[in-house]
Protein backbone atom coordinates (compact mmCIF):
# COMPACT_ATOMS: atom_id res chain seq x y z
CA UNK A 1 0.00 0.00 0.00
CA UNK A 2 2.75 2.60 0.74
CA UNK A 3 4.87 4.04 -2.06
CA UNK A 4 8.36 2.73 -2.85
CA UNK A 5 10.95 3.39 -0.16
CA UNK A 6 14.51 2.30 0.60
CA UNK A 7 16.84 2.51 3.59
CA UNK A 8 20.40 1.43 4.31
CA UNK A 9 22.71 -0.38 1.92
CA UNK A 10 21.35 -2.71 -0.78
CA UNK A 11 22.85 -4.26 -3.94
CA UNK A 12 22.30 -2.75 -7.36
CA UNK A 13 20.18 -5.72 -8.51
CA UNK A 14 17.81 -7.95 -6.59
CA UNK A 15 18.56 -11.65 -6.04
CA UNK A 16 22.29 -11.28 -6.71
CA UNK A 17 25.35 -11.83 -4.54
CA UNK A 18 25.69 -9.22 -1.80
CA UNK A 19 28.68 -9.74 0.44
CA UNK A 20 29.91 -8.42 3.75
CA UNK A 21 33.43 -7.04 4.17
CA UNK A 22 34.66 -10.48 5.25
CA UNK A 23 33.37 -11.99 1.99
CA UNK A 24 30.36 -13.82 3.46
CA UNK A 25 26.94 -13.33 1.92
CA UNK A 26 24.20 -11.25 3.40
CA UNK A 27 20.90 -13.18 3.64
CA UNK A 28 18.23 -11.79 1.33
CA UNK A 29 14.58 -12.08 2.44
CA UNK A 30 11.48 -11.29 0.41
CA UNK A 31 8.68 -10.01 2.64
CA UNK A 32 5.10 -9.86 1.36
CA UNK A 33 1.66 -10.48 2.88
CA UNK A 34 0.18 -11.97 -0.31
CA UNK A 35 2.74 -14.40 -1.64
CA UNK A 36 4.57 -13.28 -4.76
CA UNK A 37 1.60 -11.49 -6.34
CA UNK A 38 1.42 -8.19 -4.46
CA UNK A 39 3.52 -5.49 -2.81
CA UNK A 40 6.76 -6.70 -1.26
CA UNK A 41 10.05 -5.59 0.22
CA UNK A 42 13.52 -7.12 0.06
CA UNK A 43 15.53 -7.14 3.28
CA UNK A 44 19.24 -7.92 3.65
CA UNK A 45 20.20 -9.59 6.96
CA UNK A 46 23.57 -10.21 8.54
CA UNK A 47 22.29 -13.74 9.27
CA UNK A 48 19.57 -15.96 7.83
CA UNK A 49 16.20 -15.10 9.45
CA UNK A 50 15.51 -18.85 9.80
CA UNK A 51 17.97 -19.67 12.59
CA UNK A 52 15.64 -21.16 15.24
CA UNK A 53 17.34 -22.56 18.35
CA UNK A 54 14.32 -23.48 20.50
CA UNK A 55 10.52 -23.56 20.54
CA UNK A 56 7.93 -23.76 23.31
CA UNK A 57 4.47 -25.27 23.54
CA UNK A 58 1.84 -22.81 22.28
CA UNK A 59 -1.08 -21.63 24.38
CA UNK A 60 -4.58 -20.42 23.53
CA UNK A 61 -5.27 -16.69 23.06
CA UNK A 62 -8.59 -16.92 21.20
CA UNK A 63 -11.18 -14.31 22.23
CA UNK A 64 -13.90 -15.66 24.53
CA UNK A 65 -17.20 -15.09 22.73
CA UNK A 66 -20.13 -14.07 24.95
CA UNK A 67 -22.76 -13.27 22.30
CA UNK A 68 -22.63 -14.57 18.74
CA UNK A 69 -25.89 -13.01 17.55
CA UNK A 70 -27.70 -9.87 18.62
CA UNK A 71 -29.78 -7.00 17.29
CA UNK A 72 -29.42 -4.22 19.83
CA UNK A 73 -27.52 -0.96 20.02
CA UNK A 74 -24.62 -1.33 22.47
CA UNK A 75 -22.11 0.94 24.17
CA UNK A 76 -18.88 0.20 26.03
CA UNK A 77 -16.64 2.28 28.30
CA UNK A 78 -13.26 1.69 26.74
CA UNK A 79 -11.28 3.41 29.50
CA UNK A 80 -12.69 0.88 31.97
CA UNK A 81 -10.17 -1.57 30.53
CA UNK A 82 -7.67 -1.80 33.37
CA UNK A 83 -4.00 -1.12 32.63
CA UNK A 84 -1.64 -4.09 32.65
CA UNK A 85 2.13 -4.21 32.75
CA UNK A 86 2.77 -6.35 29.65
CA UNK A 87 1.84 -5.19 26.15
CA UNK A 88 0.42 -8.52 24.98
CA UNK A 89 -1.43 -9.18 28.25
CA UNK A 90 -3.00 -5.73 28.02
CA UNK A 91 -4.61 -6.42 24.62
CA UNK A 92 -8.32 -7.18 25.19
CA UNK A 93 -10.49 -8.21 22.19
CA UNK A 94 -13.88 -6.50 22.48
CA UNK A 95 -15.72 -7.16 19.19
CA UNK A 96 -14.70 -9.78 16.65
CA UNK A 97 -15.69 -11.56 13.45
CA UNK A 98 -13.89 -13.55 10.76
CA UNK A 99 -12.61 -10.38 9.08
CA UNK A 100 -11.25 -8.40 12.00
CA UNK A 101 -10.78 -8.18 15.76
CA UNK A 102 -11.32 -4.88 17.57
CA UNK A 103 -9.00 -4.69 20.58
CA UNK A 104 -8.42 -2.24 23.44
CA UNK A 105 -5.13 -2.04 25.31
CA UNK A 106 -3.68 -0.06 28.21
CA UNK A 107 -0.08 -1.27 28.56
CA UNK A 108 2.19 0.20 31.23
CA UNK A 109 5.54 -1.24 30.22
CA UNK A 110 7.63 -1.45 27.06
CA UNK A 111 8.45 -4.73 25.36
CA UNK A 112 11.96 -5.31 26.67
CA UNK A 113 12.68 -9.05 26.72
CA UNK A 114 10.76 -10.29 23.69
CA UNK A 115 9.58 -9.37 20.20
CA UNK A 116 6.11 -9.85 18.74
CA UNK A 117 4.77 -11.01 15.38
CA UNK A 118 1.13 -11.31 14.35
CA UNK A 119 1.27 -14.03 11.69
CA UNK A 120 -2.47 -13.81 10.97
CA UNK A 121 -3.40 -10.16 10.72
CA UNK A 122 -2.32 -6.71 9.65
CA UNK A 123 -2.50 -4.42 12.67
CA UNK A 124 -3.80 -0.86 12.84
CA UNK A 125 -2.84 0.60 16.22
CA UNK A 126 -4.49 3.95 16.97
CA UNK A 127 -2.69 5.85 19.71
CA UNK A 128 -5.23 7.53 21.99
CA UNK A 129 -2.79 8.21 24.82
CA UNK A 130 0.95 7.74 24.98
CA UNK A 131 4.17 8.38 23.08
CA UNK A 132 7.10 6.19 22.15
CA UNK A 133 8.45 4.32 19.17
CA UNK A 134 7.93 1.04 17.36
CA UNK A 135 11.18 -0.80 16.63
CA UNK A 136 11.20 -3.03 13.55
CA UNK A 137 13.53 -4.63 11.01
CA UNK A 138 12.78 -1.63 8.80
CA UNK A 139 13.79 1.00 11.33
CA UNK A 140 12.03 3.04 13.99
CA UNK A 141 8.56 4.60 13.97
CA UNK A 142 8.16 7.36 16.59
CA UNK A 143 4.49 7.76 17.54
CA UNK A 144 2.27 10.13 19.51
CA UNK A 145 -1.37 10.96 20.18
CA UNK A 146 -3.59 10.52 17.12
CA UNK A 147 -1.25 8.29 15.14
CA UNK A 148 -2.43 5.29 13.15
CA UNK A 149 0.42 2.77 13.21
CA UNK A 150 0.02 0.31 10.27
CA UNK A 151 1.95 -2.94 10.69
CA UNK A 152 1.76 -5.62 7.95
CA UNK A 153 1.16 -9.15 9.17
CA UNK A 154 4.36 -11.05 9.80
CA UNK A 155 6.30 -7.95 10.83
CA UNK A 156 8.48 -8.51 13.90
CA UNK A 157 8.32 -5.52 16.24
CA UNK A 158 8.84 -4.12 19.72
CA UNK A 159 6.99 -1.15 21.19
CA UNK A 160 8.84 1.14 23.61
CA UNK A 161 6.64 3.57 25.55
CA UNK A 162 7.89 6.80 27.08
CA UNK A 163 5.77 6.38 30.22
CA UNK A 164 3.11 4.15 31.78
CA UNK A 165 0.03 6.07 30.61
CA UNK A 166 -0.95 4.46 27.30
CA UNK A 167 -4.32 3.81 25.65
CA UNK A 168 -4.51 2.02 22.30
CA UNK A 169 -7.41 1.18 19.96
CA UNK A 170 -6.32 -1.73 17.75
CA UNK A 171 -7.87 -3.38 14.71
CA UNK A 172 -6.44 -6.73 13.64
CA UNK A 173 -7.34 -7.34 9.99
CA UNK A 174 -7.20 -10.80 8.41
CA UNK A 175 -6.82 -9.15 5.01
CA UNK A 176 -4.43 -6.38 3.93
CA UNK A 177 -5.29 -2.87 5.12
CA UNK A 178 -5.09 -0.52 2.15
CA UNK A 179 -5.82 3.00 1.00
CA UNK A 180 -9.32 3.18 -0.55
CA UNK A 181 -9.24 2.35 -4.25
CA UNK A 182 -11.11 5.52 -5.18
CA UNK A 183 -8.22 7.57 -3.78
CA UNK A 184 -5.63 5.84 -5.97
CA UNK A 185 -4.49 6.33 -9.55
CA UNK A 186 -4.00 3.29 -11.79
CA UNK A 187 -0.27 3.69 -11.18
CA UNK A 188 -0.64 3.76 -7.40
CA UNK A 189 -0.41 7.46 -6.52
CA UNK A 190 -2.85 9.09 -4.10
CA UNK A 191 -5.06 11.35 -6.20
CA UNK A 192 -5.85 15.04 -5.74
CA UNK A 193 -9.28 14.39 -4.19
CA UNK A 194 -7.81 12.09 -1.54
CA UNK A 195 -8.01 13.56 1.99
CA UNK A 196 -4.29 12.88 2.45
CA UNK A 197 -1.21 12.38 0.27
CA UNK A 198 2.17 10.67 0.31
CA UNK A 199 3.69 13.57 2.26
CA UNK A 200 1.48 12.59 5.19
CA UNK A 201 2.80 9.00 5.30
CA UNK A 202 5.67 8.55 7.76
CA UNK A 203 7.92 5.60 6.86
CA UNK A 204 10.46 4.03 9.22
CA UNK A 205 13.60 5.97 10.07
CA UNK A 206 16.97 5.48 11.78
CA UNK A 207 17.71 1.94 10.55
CA UNK A 208 20.16 0.19 12.89
CA UNK A 209 21.54 -3.24 12.00
CA UNK A 210 22.08 -5.17 15.24
CA UNK A 211 24.55 -7.97 14.54
CA UNK A 212 24.17 -9.88 17.78
CA UNK A 213 24.10 -13.57 18.64
CA UNK A 214 22.05 -14.91 21.58
CA UNK A 215 18.57 -16.15 22.48
CA UNK A 216 15.85 -13.86 21.09
CA UNK A 217 12.21 -14.74 21.73
CA UNK A 218 9.66 -13.82 19.07
CA UNK A 219 6.15 -14.33 20.44
CA UNK A 220 4.13 -15.22 17.36
CA UNK A 221 0.34 -15.37 17.16
CA UNK A 222 -1.13 -17.82 14.65
CA UNK A 223 -4.72 -19.12 14.46
CA UNK A 224 -5.60 -18.12 18.01
CA UNK A 225 -2.47 -19.60 19.59
CA UNK A 226 0.69 -17.94 20.85
CA UNK A 227 4.02 -19.54 19.99
CA UNK A 228 7.34 -18.66 21.61
CA UNK A 229 10.02 -19.11 18.95
CA UNK A 230 13.64 -18.55 19.96
CA UNK A 231 16.12 -17.31 17.35
CA UNK A 232 19.88 -17.40 17.54
CA UNK A 233 20.41 -13.91 16.11
CA UNK A 234 18.82 -10.55 16.76
CA UNK A 235 15.86 -10.12 14.37
CA UNK A 236 16.78 -6.49 13.67
CA UNK A 237 20.01 -7.33 11.86
CA UNK A 238 18.94 -5.75 8.55
CA UNK A 239 21.59 -3.61 6.84
CA UNK A 240 19.26 -2.36 4.11
CA UNK A 241 15.90 -2.87 2.43
CA UNK A 242 13.67 -1.50 -0.27
CA UNK A 243 10.14 -2.04 -1.55
CA UNK A 244 6.49 -1.19 -0.96
CA UNK A 245 5.54 -3.45 1.97
CA UNK A 246 6.60 -1.99 5.32
CA UNK A 247 5.10 -0.49 8.49
CA UNK A 248 4.26 3.21 8.50
CA UNK A 249 2.36 5.88 10.42
CA UNK A 250 -0.41 8.23 9.37
CA UNK A 251 -1.77 10.79 11.84
CA UNK A 252 -5.50 11.38 12.15
CA UNK A 253 -4.55 15.06 12.52
CA UNK A 254 -3.33 15.02 8.89
CA UNK A 255 -6.69 13.82 7.54
CA UNK A 256 -8.28 16.68 5.57
CA UNK A 257 -12.08 16.65 6.01
CA UNK A 258 -14.41 16.82 3.02
CA UNK A 259 -17.40 19.11 3.61
CA UNK A 260 -20.33 20.40 1.54
CA UNK A 261 -23.40 22.62 1.46
CA UNK A 262 -25.47 19.81 2.95
CA UNK A 263 -24.54 16.95 5.27
CA UNK A 264 -22.00 14.58 3.73
CA UNK A 265 -22.35 10.78 4.11
CA UNK A 266 -19.87 8.74 6.19
CA UNK A 267 -17.80 7.51 3.19
CA UNK A 268 -16.22 10.99 2.90
CA UNK A 269 -14.45 10.18 6.17
CA UNK A 270 -12.98 6.90 4.90
CA UNK A 271 -9.30 6.45 5.67
CA UNK A 272 -8.49 2.75 5.08
CA UNK A 273 -10.22 -0.31 3.67
CA UNK A 274 -9.83 -4.06 3.99
CA UNK A 275 -11.87 -7.11 3.02
CA UNK A 276 -15.39 -6.61 4.42
CA UNK A 277 -14.69 -3.53 6.53
CA UNK A 278 -13.58 0.10 6.32
CA UNK A 279 -11.99 2.58 8.74
CA UNK A 280 -13.08 6.24 8.85
CA UNK A 281 -11.70 9.31 10.65
CA UNK A 282 -14.01 11.98 12.07
CA UNK A 283 -11.93 15.11 12.59
CA UNK A 284 -12.53 18.82 13.40
CA UNK A 285 -14.26 20.44 10.43
CA UNK A 286 -16.68 23.13 9.30
CA UNK A 287 -20.34 22.15 9.16
CA UNK A 288 -22.62 22.32 6.12
CA UNK A 289 -23.07 25.81 4.72
CA UNK A 290 -26.49 25.57 3.02
CA UNK A 291 -28.71 28.31 4.61
CA UNK A 292 -31.15 25.61 5.70
CA UNK A 293 -28.58 22.93 6.39
CA UNK A 294 -28.84 20.55 9.34
CA UNK A 295 -25.39 19.71 10.71
CA UNK A 296 -26.62 16.72 12.73
CA UNK A 297 -26.48 13.41 10.82
CA UNK A 298 -29.78 12.12 9.50
CA UNK A 299 -31.26 8.84 10.72
CA UNK A 300 -29.97 5.97 8.65
CA UNK A 301 -30.44 2.23 8.43
CA UNK A 302 -27.55 -0.17 8.81
CA UNK A 303 -28.94 -3.00 6.73
CA UNK A 304 -25.68 -4.52 5.52
CA UNK A 305 -23.10 -3.33 8.06
CA UNK A 306 -22.32 -2.98 11.75
CA UNK A 307 -21.18 0.52 12.65
CA UNK A 308 -18.64 0.88 15.45
CA UNK A 309 -17.55 4.33 16.63
CA UNK A 310 -14.61 4.88 18.98
CA UNK A 311 -14.80 8.33 20.58
CA UNK A 312 -11.43 9.99 21.01
CA UNK A 313 -11.93 13.64 22.02
CA UNK A 314 -14.10 16.71 21.50
CA UNK A 315 -17.84 17.40 21.50
CA UNK A 316 -20.35 15.24 19.64
CA UNK A 317 -23.48 17.14 18.72
CA UNK A 318 -25.50 14.02 17.90
CA UNK A 319 -25.11 12.34 21.30
CA UNK A 320 -25.05 13.27 24.98
CA UNK A 321 -22.97 11.68 27.73
CA UNK A 322 -20.04 10.77 25.47
CA UNK A 323 -16.84 9.80 27.29
CA UNK A 324 -13.26 9.45 26.06
CA UNK A 325 -12.61 5.92 24.86
CA UNK A 326 -16.32 5.12 24.61
CA UNK A 327 -17.36 2.64 21.90
CA UNK A 328 -20.83 2.53 20.35
CA UNK A 329 -22.02 -0.37 18.23
CA UNK A 330 -25.02 0.00 15.94
CA UNK A 331 -25.65 -3.40 14.35
CA UNK A 332 -26.96 -3.98 10.85
CA UNK A 333 -30.72 -4.38 10.67
CA UNK A 334 -32.05 -1.45 12.71
CA UNK A 335 -31.76 2.32 12.12
CA UNK A 336 -29.96 4.79 14.35
CA UNK A 337 -29.40 8.52 14.40
CA UNK A 338 -29.18 11.60 16.65
CA UNK A 339 -30.67 11.56 20.11
CA UNK A 340 -33.91 13.51 20.65
CA UNK A 341 -33.29 17.26 20.54
CA UNK A 342 -29.92 16.97 18.85
CA UNK A 343 -31.18 17.90 15.38
CA UNK A 344 -32.75 21.22 16.45
CA UNK A 345 -29.79 21.97 18.68
CA UNK A 346 -27.34 21.53 15.81
CA UNK A 347 -28.99 24.08 13.51
CA UNK A 348 -26.82 27.17 13.24
CA UNK A 349 -23.65 25.45 14.48
CA UNK A 350 -20.63 26.34 12.37
CA UNK A 351 -18.04 23.71 13.23
CA UNK A 352 -17.19 20.67 15.32
CA UNK A 353 -14.06 19.70 17.21
CA UNK A 354 -14.93 16.01 17.40
CA UNK A 355 -12.30 13.33 16.95
CA UNK A 356 -13.34 9.70 16.47
CA UNK A 357 -12.44 6.49 14.63
CA UNK A 358 -15.21 4.51 12.93
CA UNK A 359 -15.06 0.88 11.81
CA UNK A 360 -17.88 -0.35 9.56
CA UNK A 361 -17.95 -4.12 9.14
CA UNK A 362 -20.03 -5.84 6.46
CA UNK A 363 -20.38 -9.01 8.52
CA UNK A 364 -21.83 -8.93 12.07
CA UNK A 365 -19.54 -8.45 15.04
CA UNK A 366 -19.62 -10.77 18.05
CA UNK A 367 -19.26 -9.58 21.64
CA UNK A 368 -16.54 -10.99 23.87
CA UNK A 369 -16.74 -11.61 27.60
CA UNK A 370 -14.53 -8.56 28.13
CA UNK A 371 -17.03 -6.39 26.20
CA UNK A 372 -19.83 -7.33 28.59
CA UNK A 373 -17.67 -6.32 31.55
CA UNK A 374 -17.42 -2.71 30.29
CA UNK A 375 -20.89 -2.34 28.72
CA UNK A 376 -23.30 0.52 29.38
CA UNK A 377 -26.45 -1.63 29.69
CA UNK A 378 -29.00 1.20 29.22
CA UNK A 379 -27.56 2.57 25.98
CA UNK A 380 -30.22 0.93 23.81
CA UNK A 381 -32.87 3.15 25.48
CA UNK A 382 -30.92 6.40 25.07
CA UNK A 383 -33.09 7.56 22.16
CA UNK A 384 -36.08 7.71 24.52
CA UNK A 385 -34.55 10.42 26.72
Amino acid sequence: MPHYYRMGEIPHKRHVQYRRKDGSLYAEQLFSTEGFSSDYSLLYHHHAPTHIIKTEEPYDVMPKIAEEKMLKHRSFEGFNIKPEEDFLDSRKPILVNNDCHVVLAAPRKSMEDYFYKNADADEMIFVHEGTGKVLTQYGELPFAYGDYILIPRGTIYQIHFDNEKNRLFIVESFSPIRFPKRYMSHEGQLLEHSPYCERDIRPPQNLKAIDEQGDFTVKTKKKGRMYHIHYGYHPFDVVGWDGCCYPFIFSIHDFEPITGRVHQPPPVHQTFEAHNFVVCSFVPRLYDYHPQGIPAPYNHSNIDSDELLYYVDGDFMSRKHVTRGMITLHPGGIPHGPQPGAVEKSIGAKETNELAVMVDTFHPLQLTEVALEIENPNYVMSWAE
